[in-house]
């Protein structure tokens, strides 16, 4: 593990996903799964998300799209969060579902949405 790589991937994850969420996801990482948050973090933070090429808000749409079309709920509003902490809005979440019910599929699309609903519903009654 590249230890550099590994703190800057942490720090950036932190950003966008928020500490309280990394930190459990660590702490609670055990023998068999600390591999993967090691790797994650050094690789998909730590390497891709702090490439200078794209934005933060730019990685997030691309993220938002692109795992609307995986259909995997839980990352759904784990990102939809980070979208908003890398400064996009509803109605830019929303366009960017709108665009993936045509290329992804309706289905996959209204599921987004109905997890985004309840990310913006959990954060306004906080």
């Amino acid at each position: 593990m590249n230890k550099e790589k590994f703190e800057r991937g942490l720090e950036i994850r932190k950003s966008v996903l928020g500490s309280e969420y990394v930190n459990k996801s660590i702490q609670n990482a055990d023998d068999f799964n600390m591999p993967m948050q090691e790797l994650v973090t050094e690789y998909c933070w730590g390497e891709v998300w702090a490439r200078p090429g794209l934005p933060r808000k730019t990685r997030s749409i691309i993220n938002l799209a692109m795992i609307t079309a995986l259909n995997r709920p839980h990352e759904l509003k784990l990102h939809v969060r980070g979208a908003i902490n890398n400064g996009l809005t509803k109605e830019e979440i929303q366009e960017v579902f709108l665009q993936t019910a045509i290329y992804c599929g309706v289905p996959a699309a209204i599921d987004s949405f109905r997890m985004a609903k309840e990310v913006f519903d959990e954060m306004e009654n906080v």
